[in-house]
């Protein structure tokens, strides 16, 4: 897989996380605009189950863009493994292991992203002189 390819699909995941949180903080405001969810009064929070049926499938469709987002991530986290693993210097592909198996790999593919090496060009020749 080309960093070209993994750069797309890991600008991609961020874009479709991105946009789900965005959904559901719109679900979430307007659910409690729409009084689906009233919080306050004698009981703490009360449900009202008519209104929040509207709301829940925008819930449905952020959590389905968000999870589609994770899963993208973790396919552009791989091949960036894979990228880097064709390298003969494994700095790369340490830090991104490392990092990814610390749950920090959003670190690593961000400086991947902007500073990695692609394993899969062919390297430089030396002209022999």
């Amino acid at each position: 897989m080309s960093k070209a390819l993994v750069t797309k699909l890991f600008l991609g995941a961020v874009l479709a996380v991105v946009i789900g949180i965005i959904v559901v903080l719109g679900a979430f405001v307007a659910a409690l605009a729409g009084g689906a969810v009233s919080i306050g009064g004698p009981s703490v929070v009360t449900v009202n189950g008519a209104a929040l049926a509207g709301t829940i499938v925008w819930f449905i469709v952020g959590g389905v863009l968000i999870a589609a987002g994770e899963l993208a991530a973790i396919g552009s986290w791989i091949g960036a493994l894979v990228n880097t693993s064709q390298l003969d210097d494994k700095t790369w592909f340490l830090a991104l292991l490392v990092l990814g198996v610390f749950s920090l790999g959003w670190i690593a593919m961000v400086a991947y992203v902007f500073a990695g090496p692609d394993g899969t060009r062919a390297p430089r020749q030396v002209a022999a002189a």
